[in-house]
């Protein structure tokens, strides 16, 4: 079925969700390690807390995107998932900040991750389900434009709460402030609110045989019969998302040793807190978010500008560069001993980050075969999980054995790996050069479709 083009505001509505979905991510990304830290964790102990994360996108993400796939009633066949990952983030949100204990928090995760999964990945396979080819770099870039603005607010809330709105960080209950409960209950309705616009405001496009479609999910149902189908494709994956895997794995160790280790960095190593007592700590935890919010606002307004840069040099060459934009950014917190200057090295973040979130999934998008792209979508998100999960297992080791429990030696091991991942995008064959006119890459679709 031929895909018709769509208006800006239609891709705006497509990924309007984003917005609620980054709000998620941002409040757990600028917040998550400071509260194990309220709650009594070591520095040694945060990346096996953090282990939830990745776990859950490891199992939940395929399967979503292979029943996604398979999926067709009144809401279509990813807006089901969409409502109910937000519904179930939502609470969760809304749980998280209440927690007193370690293991509490820890437990949470895993539902606040689950749940999130289960919303954000139909979004991907979405853009590819509705766009023709020649708009998807489009529409991967909204959503990073919609990621970016999501996190600039959700990253930075606790500061503007107290340095904005006057709340007082504290309310006499509990270790974690009053401004970090906050930020949590508002970003709980802006999740729900914004997915519920993409809902609502866009439809899908049916299966051309409705019948046919039914006919094939129940001779293919079952779970077993569903593992199956999930392994045959990893074993099937096309030779751009295997090249695109070791990309992925080399950017999200990167990624994760900033957001392991950035914001407690801030707070010892640049502010000088010498335990999570000190209001200096709050402070400095506080700044990470504003920080965090910097290079979220740098790839809001950066996600404008890539279309135009992947069609003039290509994909895969601008998303090299902004990798090494982003590897320098985090190299460059060794040396910076003033906040302010923070905010200039989370420009190179938020130039990799716009990329990250667009560039890789607007190369895969076209080399994946028709009916699949749900579980395709999914199975490409271990190269973002497997790298998490190795973090998690091991950095607690590399913490205490070879970087003396030093957070800001981690966050510029973050940087080295942007670089590697950098060096390795050039490697990736990109199926539909953004460089090319649109009639020709129509013209190499119908193609290949041959």
């Amino acid at each position: 079925m031929d895909k018709p083009p769509r208006t800006f505001w239609q891709i705006w509505n497509m990924s309007f969700g984003f917005l609620g979905i980054q709000f998620g991510w941002g409040l757990q990304m600028a917040n998550m390690s400071a509260i194990y830290e309220y709650l009594g964790a070591r520095a040694d102990q945060i990346p096996i807390l953090w282990l939830a994360a990745p776990l859950t996108g490891l199992l939940v993400q395929p399967i979503i995107g292979h029943a996604s796939d398979r999926t067709w009633g009144r809401l279509g066949r990813r807006r089901p998932y969409f409502l109910a990952g937000a519904l179930l983030s939502s609470t969760a949100l809304i749980l998280m900040p209440q927690c007193s204990a370690l293991w509490m928090a820890a437990g949470l995760l895993w539902v606040l991750d689950a749940s999130i999964n289960i919303s954000m990945e139909p979004f991907r396979a979405f853009v590819a389900d509705l766009l023709p080819e020649f708009q998807r770099t489009r529409g991967f870039a909204m959503q990073s434009l919609f990621i970016g603005l999501g996190a600039v607010v959700a990253s930075a809330l606790p500061y503007l709460l107290t340095n904005v709105f006057g709340v007082a960080r504290t309310s006499g209950e509990g270790a974690i402030p009053f401004t970090v409960r906050l930020s949590f209950y508002i970003g709980a309705a802006a999740f729900l609110g914004a997915v519920l616009w993409t809902i609502f405001t866009t439809g899908e496009i049916p299966p051309a045989n409705l019948e046919e479609f039914r006919k094939q999910k129940s001779e293919h149902g079952g779970l077993a019969a569903s593992a199956r189908e999930i392994l045959a494709s990893v074993r099937e994956m096309p030779r751009t998302m295997r090249q695109l895997a070791w990309v992925q794995i080399c950017t999200w160790l990167g990624l994760f040793c900033m957001w392991l280790y950035f914001p407690v960095a801030v707070a010892r190593n640049v502010f000088g807190a010498s335990d999570t007592s000190s209001p200096i700590y709050s402070a400095g935890v506080e700044w990470a978010g504003v920080c965090f919010g910097m290079y979220s606002l740098v790839c809001f307004g950066f996600s404008f500008l890539l279309p135009t840069l992947a069609r003039q040099w290509g994909r895969k060459t601008t998303h090299s560069l902004c990798l090494i934009c982003g590897g320098l950014g985090l190299l460059s917190v060794a040396i910076i001993h003033s906040k302010y200057l923070l905010l200039l090295s989370m420009t190179g973040i938020g130039i990799a980050w716009a990329s990250t979130l667009a560039m890789p999934y607007a190369i895969l998008a076209g080399s994946l075969p028709h009916g699949k792209t749900g579980v395709y979508m999914g199975i490409f998100n271990f190269f973002i999980v497997i790298p998490e999960i190795t973090a998690s297992l091991l950095f607690g080791w590399v913490m205490s054995h070879l970087l003396n429990d030093n957070r800001l030696s981690a966050v510029v091991a973050g940087g080295v790996f942007f670089i590697l991942a950098a060096a390795l995008t050039q490697r990736v064959e990109d199926p539909y050069d953004a460089r090319q006119p649109v009639g020709d890459i129509a013209g190499q679709a119908v193609a290949a479709k041959s």
